[in-house]
């Protein structure tokens, strides 16, 4: 993914008002992500616990979401795995991430869902930049590359899914 601006990211937004978008919380460590190693850039919003947000590149053009998650607690022996990156999580490491559809569906209050890593770290996970303290990825003959545009593909069937 190339590096982007703080303009890029609050003009991406497909599921929410201008003014929304020009409100929320916008990482402020841009210049120290890992560019090179993320298929999207995800973050969870410090003063909103319910909260967090997507970009990534879809046909061509960036795409911005909203996505909100229960703050509910699950136990430590829950085990769930990632829609994403087939990332195995104990407890709340993975959550039902939901977002408001785009245009007139989504102000109807409608939305679609996907499980993905609580810390929306999908990408590092993949490539083996980012460890588990416990849980698992699981062993695969796939090379890394299929292993990436499978989570990529996995990722547009979501974000597919705001405009359908």
């Amino acid at each position: 993914m190339k590096p982007l601006s703080e303009q890029d990211i609050r003009n991406s937004f497909v599921n929410c008002s201008k003014g929304e978008a020009k409100r929320l919380a916008i990482p402020r460590d841009l210049a120290e992500r890992p560019w090179d190693d993320l298929d999207f850039l995800g973050w969870r919003d410090p003063g909103a616990p319910d909260r967090s947000y997507l970009v990534t590149e879809r046909a061509g053009r960036l795409t911005g979401v909203t996505l909100r998650f229960p703050s509910g607690q699950r136990g430590f022996l829950h085990r769930s795995m990632c829609s994403v990156c087939l990332t195995t999580h104990p407890g709340n490491g993975v959550s039902l991430m939901t977002a408001r559809k785009a245009g007139t569906a989504g102000r109807e209050g409608n939305s679609v869902g996907i499980y993905m890593c609580a810390d929306l770290a999908c990408s590092l996970y993949v490539r083996g930049k980012k460890q588990l303290d416990s849980g698992s990825r699981i062993e695969e003959s796939l090379t890394l590359e299929q292993q990436i545009a499978r989570a990529t593909g996995h990722l547009s069937a979501f974000l597919d899914r705001l405009y359908a």
